[in-house]
């Protein structure tokens, strides 16, 4: 079985990165690697005898060194840049130890509300791939994308669309259904799930991840949702974004409740718009920059034809809040 650069990289205890720097040599930023870590990579692929393809090392010096940022929603507006801060930041890291130079899109125009990758000046091909980064993404640009084979990586879990879709996204199952445990663990038996629950892939994964612990109601978040939640005495609220928290929260104590005397709030993610306040809500931080770092380490590696994985699943990074207790508060 020929060995790829990610065998290498597991063997060394490295990223893919790293090892890619290591093999084409790339001053400017391969010199910011360790000498022991550099040697310790150089030893493994002796030991193994790893060659790289000849095919790929080809159409590696033939690209432009240059990758695409297209974004479905607009990111630099101050309700939206602290949320997609993080994505950028890493996006922006890794390519810089790549060595390649980044071309945001901006020249798309907006069709029914959303901007589209396919138009008429479409300028895709400027670029050696894309990161596509945004909230939902169309299901016909995927399958179109997959069926060119434009080689392309999404921030964030993409269901397959005439295939699959190359993605590094958040596993909000696995977080969502660990906080929804900690909450039953506590001794809540009411919950209720706040937010959209579908439409996105990020929505759908959290409603399932609380599917699979509760049969909790799941409510919009709109209209007098704290009533509601009275109404139905729910001793804990699940709020797919963290404003919608906060918002809950202040409504709460406009009614002299007290969160989480009266009501327990998770949030499950990060605010997408501003929060006033620094309160430290239970539920989980979504690993923004590391999703953005390894987008681009998946696309170089597509880009240099080397056998990958090609969605990957992030871990959430849990947050000990002051948002959720025992029912009552105890």
């Amino acid at each position: 079985m020929r060995l790829t650069q990610r065998d290498i990289a597991r063997l060394a205890n490295v990223s893919q990165t790293t090892v890619s720097l290591v093999l084409n040599n790339r001053t400017a930023a391969s010199a910011r690697i360790p000498a022991q870590t550099r040697a310790r990579v150089l030893k493994v692929i002796r030991e193994t005898g790893y060659v790289a393809d000849p095919l790929a090392r080809r159409m590696q010096q033939q690209r432009n060194k240059i990758l695409g940022v297209f974004t479905y929603e607009s990111v630099f507006p101050s309700t939206s840049a602290d949320f997609y801060h993080p994505f950028l930041g890493g996006i922006e890291e890794c390519a810089e130890e790549v060595g390649c130079d980044l071309l945001l899109f901006t020249s798309a125009p907006v069709t029914g509300g959303r901007r589209r990758v396919f138009h008429e000046n479409n300028r895709l091909r400027l670029a050696d791939g894309c990161l596509l980064l945004g909230r939902r993404i169309p299901a016909e640009e995927l399958s179109r994308l997959v069926r060119e084979g434009y080689p392309f990586v999404s921030v964030g879990r993409r269901d397959d669309a005439d295939g699959p879709v190359p993605y590094v996204g958040a596993d909000y199952v696995t977080a969502t259904a660990a906080v929804a445990d900690q909450a039953l663990a506590l001794g809540h038996r009411r919950m209720a799930f706040i937010g959209p629950g579908a439409g996105a892939e990020s929505s759908a994964d959290r409603l399932k991840g609380f599917r699979s612990v509760t049969d909790g109601p799941h409510l919009q978040a709109e209209g007098d949702v704290l009533s509601e939640l009275l109404e139905r005495g729910i001793t804990v609220a699940f709020t797919e974004d963290l404003a919608d928290a906060a918002a809950l929260a202040e409504a709460a104590a406009a009614k002299g409740l007290s969160v989480p005397g009266d009501l327990s709030l998770v949030a499950l993610g990060d605010a997408s718009r501003p929060v006033p306040g620094d309160a430290e809500y239970s539920g989980f931080h979504i690993p923004r920059k590391q999703m953005g770092r390894q987008a681009v380490e998946l696309l170089e590696t597509i880009l240099s034809g080397t056998t990958a994985e090609t969605q990957r699943l992030l871990p959430c990074e849990p947050v000990e809040g002051k948002t959720l207790a025992a029912p009552g508060g105890k």
